[in-house]
């Protein structure tokens, strides 16, 4: 749109229409709007540069002309967390100057950017001109203070990937045009190579980048100047590496001299001809650490990692329950029937240990066999002994899982995977993400008083249940996109129990049938799970969309209950497909 200004302005018209397309004065008509422009501050911010500190009074708000700025958060400990980006067209320090108070972040420029200063003077003649200003920008603080407030921040949504290849075995360009197309999934995207573009400005990036979705950056040898341009215009950094390959530092290299990348992400992705070659992840990310791995087989990994990339991924959360998480199996069959694909997932207890079966991508027929020879055929819980620490061993549960499972490590699971469990060292959740998946598994089902507690270097780890029974807020907190949760429940049907005082001395010892007494498996259960009741009931409320079976009638013990356990979470996930794809805006 062409804006007409009146004659004689002495203001540049091509600022002009600069601060016209901020969404705070698109409204305006062009004599108020040369008013407001003649109170502001027209200004430049070069790359890695500090625009104001977190506790320094406030005087004024931004909006972003060109570029874009991180806003960083220090926590109780001193460390500093990106809880945000600022992009062309947005304000910055609004909330503060509403409050009249403190700055409650540092931001500072992650590429070179131009910005305009509006004084509190300014701002103050800007709201007396146009009213609906105001509310504009108090709308944006209360959002933004909506989600620093929030116990998980999820990294901002990148915009920007610059691809840096380890060597020639990782074709980046081959590479970089299948990204370009998945991404083109979910808006307009442009990829630029040396050739295409070393020749021009960051001004000019950040015009192409405010014209498009999406934009992609080739990078060559990570030591050139073109590689050093892709990284400081990009949000997040690809690393290209080949399974093949030895690892090498070439982050590092890339990086020297490059002082703002703790705005930036950065993704780990390896390339493998057929299958993901074990260990292959572990050894890479010991060299370059990364936000996040992927496993590179075909074109749909591709598409996958574009879900991750942008936001549009869906995560599956599997909750802890007993004999009643073998519904999670029915469930991961209705979903994929559907097919709402499952990028990424995790969970607590039984959850985790069927999740993981999903990550390493089992079928149907697959995830049956193998927890139907773990649990059905073969008591996990069987190997009783002198109720010292626990009533079972739990030597069964670890050589079952070390049987079905190998010696993977959590990184070679096709798919991104974390399970939890719980300190009582600390008394804190643990997130597990890496090492050897087995052992964290067993961790996870650690029932206080059943099992015996998992002990790695000074932590004592035991049912992530006791913690968080739905770790939903875990998933939510990687900002990949939606999040279907699954909770199972905890119900071991103590409301019908009969009072032990009130049974007979051979009832008790369970020489008649007099009554229904709780056994001493089914306490334990019950006492684990209660403390992170809020926590449950705080996470469905998180999840995209909230999946409870009808398992009435399935204790958490009830191992024999398998197959009707998976009837029911399939049927109920099946009869409310269409509800699940209109809640993740899943098609076809």
């Amino acid at each position: 749109m062409t804006i007409e200004f009146p004659p004689n302005t002495s203001i540049d018209r091509n600022a002009l229409a600069v601060l016209a397309s901020l969404p705070v004065f698109n409204d305006l008509d062009p004599g108020t709007l040369v008013a407001v422009a003649d109170q502001l501050e027209w200004f430049c911010l070069p790359s890695g540069t500090t625009l104001f500190e977190q506790g320094e009074e406030a005087d004024s708000l931004y909006a972003v002309t060109s570029g874009a700025l991180g806003a960083w958060r220090r926590d109780s400990s001193g460390q500093s967390q990106l809880i945000g980006r600022i992009q062309r067209g947005e304000t910055v320090g609004e909330g503060a100057l509403l409050a009249g108070g403190v700055r409650t972040a540092t931001v500072k420029s992650i590429r070179d950017s131009e910005l305009v200063r509006f004084s509190k003077s300014a701002f103050d003649q800007l709201v007396q001109i146009y009213p609906s200003a105001m509310l504009h920008i108090a709308r944006l603080a209360l959002r933004r203070l909506e989600q620093s407030q929030r116990a998980d921040h999820p990294r901002p949504a990148s915009r920007s990937f610059a691809i840096l290849s380890s060597g020639p075995a990782a074709d980046a360009q081959e590479f970089a045009l299948v990204l370009e197309h998945a991404l083109g999934r979910f808006g307009k995207t442009e990829l630029f190579t040396r050739d295409s573009a070393a020749q021009h400005t960051s001004a000019w990036f950040n015009e192409m980048e405010a014209r498009r979705d999406f934009v992609i950056f080739v990078a060559d040898a990570v030591s050139s100047p073109w590689a050093r341009q892709c990284i400081g215009q990009a949000d997040t950094l690809i690393l290209l590496v080949d399974a093949r390959d030895e690892p090498t530092p070439f982050l590092s290299i890339a990086l020297a001299g490059h002082d703002v990348a703790e705005s930036q992400q950065v993704e780990l992705v390896i390339q493998h001809k057929r299958l993901v070659r074990p260990g292959v992840a572990r050894r890479w990310l010991q060299r370059c650490p990364a936000t996040q791995h992927h496993h590179i087989r075909t074109i749909e990994d591709v598409h996958r990692l574009a879900r991750l990339l942008t936001g549009n991924a869906i995560g599956l959360v599997l909750g802890g329950g007993g004999a009643r998480g073998f519904a999670h199996i029915g469930v991961v069959r209705a979903l994929r029937e559907a097919g709402v694909s499952i990028d990424l997932c995790g969970g607590t207890s039984i959850g985790a240990i069927i999740a993981s079966g999903v990550a390493a991508e089992w079928n149907h027929s697959q995830l049956i066999e193998r927890y139907r020879r773990t649990f059905v055929r073969r008591n996990p819980l069987g190997d009783y002994t002198l109720p010292l620490i626990s009533l079972s061993t739990g030597r069964r549960v670890s050589r079952l899982l070390q049987s079905e499972i190998g010696d993977i490590d959590i990184e070679d699971l096709a798919l991104p995977f974390f399970c939890v469990s719980a300190d009582l060292v600390t008394s804190n959740m643990v997130v597990h993400r890496s090492g050897p998946l087995w052992k964290y598994l067993r961790a996870s089902v650690a029932i206080p008083g059943i099992l015996p507690p998992v002990f790695i270097d000074d932590q004592i780890l035991v049912d992530g249940g006791t913690a968080n029974r739905l770790p939903v807020d875990v998933m939510r907190g990687l900002g990949r996109g939606h999040v279907i949760g699954v909770d199972v429940g905890s119900e071991t049907s103590l409301a019908n129990c009969t009072d032990v005082d009130e049974l007979s001395i051979p009832a008790r010892l369970g020489l008649v049938r007099s009554g229904r007494a709780p056994n001493i498996l089914q306490l334990l259960l019950s006492a684990g799970s209660i403390s992170a009741k809020r926590v449950v009931a705080e996470n469905r409320e998180q999840s995209s969309i909230l999946l409870t079976p009808d398992l009435e009638g399935i204790d958490m013990l009830d191992w024999r209950a398998f197959d009707r356990a998976i009837d029911a979470g399939y049927r109920d996930t099946a009869g409310r497909i269409d509800e699940i794809r209109d809640a993740l805006r899943v098609h076809g």
